[in-house]
């Protein structure tokens, strides 16, 4: 594995894949695996090995700046709002049929592709299976829903994995993170290498796991004491984006000294703010997943372990906690999910 590659950790299969197609690339690819598996990296990589006159050196400016996601030539589209809609399938096929900026090929990476539109898939079908000769699609998504089906179908796919947890552990640890915290980051982060390195420099996160774990002996029955610790734990959620924040704020920074030494064309502020929104909303959800997983954990123990009071209201509960999971992508309104939640709940 070349340098190219060191961002994108523990998917030798999938890399090792990429290098084979960088020798005669086809016209689109399909990344498919779960947020934090490396989809990213792996993305700006390949589109590196495809711009560069050497195939992915890792040092010339072409890769540099591809890396970076600055080459003028690889083109990243993030959605706009929940899901991809028509509007942005309509600027993706006009991109499409634009001319590489500066080199032989233009890159097209289209993020979050599994959050499209009813209908909108059909629009990009034509363009995705006979693109301009000069352009290289690369999809990337968490899954395959049935609307996205037709267009897996016209690309090459790649597939991701949940980061094995002692990978995420060595990695944080090659980084400078003490053994413990990056083993307990890891553990949390259920194979998100993106969400382990915040965790890791996170202080609070024993403090948060173990709120979620006495969450059910805390319910009383009274929506007095739901809304109290729905209040608690959503800012104990709040603080742990601390860290998420400084390294947004360090990142619009940094933008301000470019645009400073280089003026503001293409300063991609918008873009960036749109990302860190998305980010933030994301953390917000991880942890809220993260933390309905403990509590769901502790209803089981107490069945495993013959201490449930009651066991068919124990089932309940897991059930419910299941079914709060689901509804998190839909439900913006975290306060009124914990709260409808909670009031299920019996004490373990």
């Amino acid at each position: 594995m070349t340098a190219i590659w060191a961002a994108v950790v523990g998917q030798a299969d999938a890399v090792a894949q990429l290098e084979a197609a960088a020798e005669a690339p086809v016209h689109a690819y399909l990344f498919v695996g779960p947020r934090g598996s490396g989809k990213h990296a792996a993305a700006r990589a390949f589109a590196a090995t495809l711009v560069c006159a050497d195939r992915g050196c890792g040092t010339c400016r072409d890769c540099r700046r591809a890396l970076a996601g600055e080459h003028p030539d690889v083109r990243e589209v993030e959605r706009v709002g929940q899901a991809i809609s028509t509007a942005q399938a309509d600027e993706i096929v006009r991109t499409a049929s634009m001319a590489p900026i500066e080199g032989q090929r233009q890159v097209l990476v289209l993020h979050d592709f599994h959050l499209i539109q009813d209908g909108v898939a059909p629009k990009l079908l034509k363009t995705l299976e006979e693109p301009s000769a000069r352009t290289i699609f690369l999809v990337l998504a968490d899954d395959v829903p049935p609307n996205l089906v037709t267009i897996a179908s016209r690309c090459v796919r790649v597939d991701f994995h949940p980061v094995a947890a002692d990978v995420i552990a060595a990695t944080l640890e090659a980084g400078g993170v003490p053994h413990d915290e990056a083993a307990a980051a890891a553990h949390a982060a259920d194979g998100d290498l993106d969400r382990a390195r915040v965790l890791a420099s996170d202080p609070e996160l024993v403090v948060r796991r173990d709120a979620f774990r006495r969450l059910p002996h805390r319910l009383d029955g009274t929506g007095a004491g739901v809304v109290t610790a729905v209040e608690e734990l959503l800012g104990l959620i709040k603080a742990a984006a601390e860290p998420l924040e400084r390294r947004q704020a360090a990142e619009a920074r940094e933008l301000e000294e470019r645009v400073a030494l280089t003026g503001e064309r293409g300063a991609g502020r918008k873009t960036m703010a749109e990302r860190h929104k998305r980010e933030l909303r994301r953390h917000r959800t991880d942890e809220l997943r993260s933390g309905l997983a403990t509590v769901a954990a502790t209803y089981r123990d107490a069945l495993v372990e013959g201490h449930a009071r009651d066991p068919a209201a124990a089932v309940a509960a897991v059930a419910a906690v299941h079914e709060a999971l689901e509804a998190l992508d839909r439900n913006p309104n975290e306060a009124l999910l914990l709260q409808a939640l909670l009031l299920k709940l019996p004490p373990p």
